[in-house]
């Protein structure tokens, strides 16, 4: 499994790992942007991290039924994750901007989900998955993500553990707190969310 110094150096030298201001999909403003879809396009660089998180994931949740993960961000790494776990595997998507299962996917009744992100940063798009889960009376088993860049001050999940391969940690702000060295770097809006 690879360490912590490790994996950030494969996170930059894919280009996952960005220093700059961005706006991230929460609306927070952060001085670093976690970009996986970059990792995974390398498949032989993110192949130690994606297994270093299943067995992580494997040895935290004793059973899992289905794995769950948000468009666009969490398909291909819940891809990945379901074929090393051998578990099925689906996606929500967004339909006027509220995720919904489509294209025949299916939660079951009392099914143990487990919730899979490429980043989590404040849990939103997590907590969105989880009423999917809900309103079909299925049971939520926890969350997990190739990087956890949440902090007690931002995240919204309470109380459920979050399983991930690496913990970064990098501030966020909101607007009225955003500092002097900060505001004098370019914005980039680079989430996915404000897709239209």
């Amino acid at each position: 499994m690879p360490s912590h110094r490790k994996s950030l150096s494969i996170l930059r030298k894919t280009n996952a790992l960005l220093d700059g201001h961005f706006v991230l999909s929460s609306g927070l403003h952060s001085s670093q942007y976690v970009q996986c879809a970059k990792l995974l396009s390398f498949p032989h660089l993110a192949s130690s991290i994606c297994l270093s998180l299943s067995k992580k994931i494997k040895k935290n949740f004793k059973k899992i039924d289905l794995i769950l993960s948000p468009a666009l961000g969490g398909i291909i790494i819940g891809y990945e994750i379901g074929r090393l776990l051998k578990k099925e595997t689906i996606f929500c998507e967004r339909v006027d901007g509220k995720f919904t299962l489509r294209r025949g996917f299916k939660i079951k009744k009392n099914m143990k989900v487990l919730i899979l992100e490429d980043v989590i940063t404040t849990g939103k798009s997590s907590i969105e998955c989880s009423k999917l889960i809900s309103k079909s009376r299925a049971k939520l088993i926890g969350y997990a993500c190739l990087i956890d860049r949440s902090s007690k001050k931002n995240i919204k999940i309470k109380k459920k553990k979050i399983i991930s391969h690496i913990k970064i940690h990098v501030p966020t702000y909101n607007k009225k707190n955003i500092p002097d060295f900060l505001k004098k770097i370019p914005i980039s809006s680079p989430g996915s969310r404000r897709i239209k």
